[in-house]
């Protein structure tokens, strides 16, 4: 990672659930006292917050789409998460968020470069040459790499078919890789 040259100008593009919080397998994290962070996410990011210009959470979320959740559901959850991050000195600079189900048309769902084109879209300064997308899934690093940007895969119980250029057990783990 050090050939990666990452300074101030780069951005951190993070998955949410299995990156920054226990992921509930087969379900949906549809509430705050449902969200547990992952076990040293609130730190990392603090470091994070000193190396890269942006960090994006970028999620797809289609609790929403199958009627388990509301929009509003999901973003007390990221009020949430952004609080406690910031209560440890971390920031998140924006949480972009798909909706839809899986096979829908016009879906933003990773690996769909949606979310990512977004934010570049309302912070121009981003250069994909210069950001990092960490994710557990292959949807995850697909949508890393097809805006040519450095991965980072969180070790997972998912079946891996897309290698990534990095692989991790933990937010904390790539945080002591960057520092």
């Amino acid at each position: 990672m050090k050939a990666w040259n990452i300074d101030a100008s780069w951005t951190l593009f993070l998955d949410r659930d299995g990156v920054i919080n226990q992921r509930k397998m087969g379900g949906y994290i549809t509430s705050k006292s449902e969200f547990v962070f992952e076990e040293g996410a609130v730190d990392a990011i603090a470091v994070f917050n000193k190396a890269f210009q942006y960090i994006f959470v970028v999620t797809n979320q289609q609790g929403i789409g199958k009627g388990l959740m509301t929009e509003s559901n999901l973003l007390d959850v990221h009020r949430f998460m952004v609080t406690e991050i910031e209560k440890n000195d971390g920031r998140i600079t924006h949480c972009y968020f798909a909706p839809e189900l899986k096979n829908s048309e016009n879906s933003t769902r990773k690996p769909s470069p949606a979310m990512a084109l977004r934010a570049k879209s309302e912070f121009q300064t981003v250069d994909f040459e210069k950001s990092i997308m960490v994710g557990d899934t292959d949807s995850d690093i697909l949508f890393g790499k097809s805006l040519n940007m450095k991965t980072v895969r969180i070790q997972t119980v998912e079946p891996i078919k897309v290698e990534a250029d990095v692989t991790v057990n933990s937010l904390i783990e790539l945080a002591h890789l960057i520092r």
